[in-house]
C-alpha cells in the first residue's frame, strides 16, 4: 500500500480543491491510501475506506514569513503532513502551500541526504516532442555554486529515471550558448564538473544547452540555478495561458474565424492539452531524506491530482533509494568538488 500524506489546507483554495482531487486519486489507485491533514472541521465531510484524517490546528498561509511558518506554527497542516513521512507513516507528502515554507519545514524535519548541501525543486515543462523536459532548480536556490549544480544533476537524473523509465537520461547545463567557453565562471566550472561526472559514469552529460532546448526537448534534464529556472517555468505557464486565450478569442471573433477554428479544432485542442501546465503539476523537493512534492498554489482539482500522481509514482518506484544510490556512487566526485571550492 502506497501511503501519501496530504496537506489539505495548503494553496489558494484549500479543501475545495484538495479533497475532490484526493477522492479521485483514491478511486484511480486501489493500492494507495491517504493521510489527510488539516483542520478537523474542514475535513469532516470526507469519508473513504483508504483515507483517514490527522488533525492539525494551524495553517501556513501563502504569505506567512518563514519565521512564522517554521518557528511559531508548529502544528500546521504542512508540518504535520511532513512529519508523517519522518515518522514512517507515509512514503511521501504533497502540499500546495507556501513554497519557501514547505522547503524550510521539509529541510528542518527531514534533513538532507549525505553529500547534498542544498535541496532543489525539480519540475517538468512540456516540450515539442510530446513529452516534458525536467528542469531544476525551479526556485529554491537563487544563488548556486558549480558544486550545487553538480549535485542537482545527480539528483535530477534519478528523478528522470523514475518519471521516464530511462536508466541514463541526458543532462544539459543551461547556458547562453553551446560552446564550453561561454557563460560566467560558475557555469564554466559546472561544465567541467559535469564532464568529469560523465567520465566517471555518474551522468550522461549532453553538454551546454540554451533556453529553447527546454521546449525542443533536446535533453531529458536541464540544470540551472533557481532564479533562471523559475523564470523558465513562469514563461512556460504564460505560454500555455496565451494559447488558451488565443483559442478562445478565435472562436468568438466572427463567422469566418469560427469556421476555421472548428475545422482545426482537433489539432488546436491537442496543442492546448499538450501545453496545459496542470498536466505537469507536482514538483519534487530533491535532496531530502524523504519524498515531498509541491503543487502549484493555484492548482485546481485536476492539477492537484497530477501532483498526487507524481508523488505516488515516485514512492512506488523507490525514488528516494535511487537518489541515494546515485549520490553514493558520485560521492568521491562530490567530495572532491566540495574540497576545491
Amino acid at each position: 500500500m502506497i501511503t501519501i500524506a496530504v496537506d489539505c489546507m495548503g494553496g489558494d483554495h484549500g479543501p475545495r480543491v484538495t479533497l475532490p482531487a484526493c477522492r479521485q486519486f483514491l478511486d484511480q489507485h486501489a493500492d494507495a491510501s491517504l493521510i489527510l491533514v488539516g483542520l478537523p472541521q474542514a475535513l469532516s465531510d470526507f469519508s473513504h475506506p483508504r483515507a483517514h484524517v490527522v488533525a492539525a490546528s494551524e495553517v501556513v498561509t501563502m504569505d506567512d514569513p518563514l519565521e512564522i511558518a517554521l518557528r511559531r506554527k508548529k502544528d500546521s497542516s504542512m508540518r504535520v503532513a511532513i512529519q508523517q513521512v519522518k515518522d514512517g507513516r507515509a512514503l511521501a507528502a504533497v502540499s500546495a502551500g507556501n513554497t519557501a515554507a514547505l522547503m524550510a519545514i521539509s529541510r528542518y524535519i527531514l534533513k538532507t541526504i549525505d553529500g547534498i548541501e542544498r535541496p532543489a525543486i525539480a519540475g517538468q515543462i512540456p516540450n515539442a516532442t510530446g513529452g516534458a523536459t525536467t528542469v531544476l532548480d525551479l526556485g529554491a536556490n537563487v544563488d548556486c555554486t558549480a558544486e550545487h549544480l553538480l549535485q542537482f544533476a545527480v539528483m535530477g537524473s534519478a528523478l528522470v529515471s523514475v518519471l521516464n523509465d530511462k536508466e541514463s537520461p541526458t543532462v544539459g547545463l543551461l547556458n547562453i550558448g553551446e560552446e564550453i567557453i561561454k557563460g560566467n565562471e560558475t557555469i564554466k566550472k559546472a561544465g567541467e564538473l559535469l564532464r568529469s561526472a560523465a567520465k566517471a559514469g555518474d551522468l550522461n552529460f549532453y553538454g551546454n544547452v540554451e533556453g529553447n532546448d527546454i521546449f525542443k526537448g533536446s535533453v531529458d534534464l536541464v540544470v540551472c540555478d533557481g532564479f533562471v529556472g523559475n523564470v523558465a517555468l513562469k514563461t512556460s505557464e504564460g505560454l500555455a495561458a496565451m494559447i488558451g486565450s488565443f483559442l478562445k478569442a478565435e472562436f468568438s471573433r466572427n463567422i469566418f474565424t469560427k469556421m476555421s477554428a472548428i475545422a482545426a479544432y482537433s489539432v488546436l485542442n491537442a496543442l492546448k492539452k499538450r501545453v496545459d501546465h496542470r498536466r505537469y503539476n507536482g514538483a519534487a523537493l530533491l535532496g531530502l531524506r524523504g519524498l515531498v512534492f509541491k503543487s502549484h498554489g493555484s492548482a485546481d482539482a485536476m492539477g492537484f491530482g497530477f501532483a498526487l500522481n507524481r508523488a505516488y509514482d515516485a514512492a512506488r518506484n523507490n525514488l528516494l533509494d535511487r537518489v541515494q544510490v546515485r549520490i553514493a556512487h558520485a560521492a568521491p566526485l562530490l567530495a572532491a568538488a566540495e574540497g576545491v571550492q
